[in-house]
């Protein structure tokens, strides 16, 4: 198959984009802009007391206690990360598939990053024996392994780590004398019903994990970056936190007054961001539901989706029907994909994945509609996977999936 582009897609300024959830902006975030529009003050670096005092009160109400002196916004999560990598310096490891964003930011910095297996039940999260063998084996070909980046509610598996997994890899973590980021930006996405309370990497290691977490992910839209880190308490927190800010400031990374104001509101979780929030993961969590059943009834493989707006699929069981078409890779399968399917699909190769994997990751919100009255028919209504518009859409995807079942059947039969 042709390359779209002449000069291929592996750039990172070709990945996945944001992470919004294509929802109508909340009328009472709208409004909370709309007041501080006139403001022409700047945020102070790491956020003024509003927002950071805000953030308190949402890891309080999680069972992560916070001082404010040991928060620091930003405009996204990527700043943060690149933050914190660059104060700790050191390797840089994450799971196998992991979020678009994470490793670029290290190799930014001239940081190896390594990736680690992750288990067979959920992504997010790497397998404690490998974490173990990679660290061991990164220290005896000369690598100095300092950070390990994870999440527990995970982009791009949709999946959630089980709280024996998790403790089992920070407690290999721990052994191994690792610093801990945990993203935590889908932790208030987890699909109903919520068989057990998310736990967090913080609460077995309190004295070495930063939370970080992206208002995008639940709270606030993709067009208005914003992101909160949590600090250890202690020396060492104090000692990050300040380095922390010191790379902010260099980088010139604010929040804008207005955004800073919207997240102030959100962290504090009113009843018009809650009902929001429950709304718009009940939707997702019906839509992902139906998208895993019909990608496996065509014979692809993926673990069932339980938060946020993703899962990830791997398509070699359709792999001699996708040969046929001249797919024989990652990025070849983006293409197929994105034509067929006329939305974004990008490859497991952005993720971490090996580029001969066929692997991809699927999302909700191109399924939720084209226009904002579309989508918020889908927040409203009582049966949205019942509405028109994602009738069509979910049967687009199913229609391109058992073209690619059936033809595989048909090679498998003529060999």
């Amino acid at each position: 198959m042709r390359r779209t582009d002449p000069s291929g897609h592996g750039p990172v300024r070709f990945g996945p984009g944001g992470a919004g959830d294509g929802l109508p902006v909340l009328d009472a975030l709208r409004d909370v802009v709309a007041r501080a529009a006139g403001a022409g003050d700047e945020q102070p670096v790491g956020g003024g007391a509003a927002i950071r005092e805000a953030a308190c009160g949402y890891w309080t109400r999680r069972g992560l206690p916070a001082d404010a002196d040991r928060v620091a916004a930003a405009p996204g999560a990527p700043a943060l990360l690149l933050a914190l990598t660059a104060a700790l310096g050191g390797d840089v490891l994450v799971p196998r598939p992991c979020a678009a964003w994470w490793a670029p930011y290290a190799r930014l910095l001239g940081r190896p990053v390594f990736h680690v297996a992750t288990p067979a039940e959920c992504g997010g999260v790497p397998d404690p024996y490998a974490l173990l063998e990679t660290v061991r084996r990164i220290r005896a070909e000369g690598g100095d392994p300092k950070l390990l980046v994870l999440s527990v509610a995970d982009d791009p598996t949709g999946t959630v780590a089980p709280p024996e997994l998790l403790h089992a890899c920070v407690e290999a973590a721990a052994a191994e004398g690792l610093h801990l980021v945990s993203d935590e930006t889908w932790r208030d996405t987890l699909f109903p019903p919520r068989d057990t309370v998310p736990l967090s990497p913080a609460e077995m290691l309190p004295d070495r994990v930063t939370v970080v977490t992206d208002l995008s992910g639940a709270l606030l839209p993709a067009g208005w970056p914003a992101a909160v880190a949590r600090f250890e308490r202690g020396e060492g927190g104090a000692r990050l936190h300040a380095r922390v800010l010191d790379v902010l400031t260099a980088l010139g990374a604010r929040v804008a007054t207005p955004v800073a104001a919207a997240a102030g509101y959100a962290l504090a979780e009113p009843g018009p961001v809650t009902d929001r929030v429950a709304a718009a993961t009940a939707l997702h969590a019906r839509v992902a539901t139906a998208l895993h059943t019909t990608v496996v009834a065509a014979g692809a493989v993926a673990r069932p989706p339980r938060a946020g707006r993703h899962l990830y699929a791997d398509l070699d069981p359709l792999r001699p029907a996708l040969t046929a078409h001249g797919v024989g890779d990652a990025q070849e399968l983006e293409d197929f994909l994105t034509a067929r399917l006329g939305s974004p699909v990008p490859g497991g190769h952005r993720f971490g994945d090996g580029v001969g994997a066929l692997r991809v990751r699927l999302s909700t919100r191109p399924l939720l509609g084209a226009t904002d009255a579309e989508r918020t028919e889908c927040l409203t209504s009582p049966t949205p996977l019942e509405l028109p518009h994602v009738q069509r859409a979910l049967t687009r995807v199913k229609s391109v999936f058992e073209d690619l079942r059936d033809d595989a059947q048909r090679r498998e039969h003529t060999r």
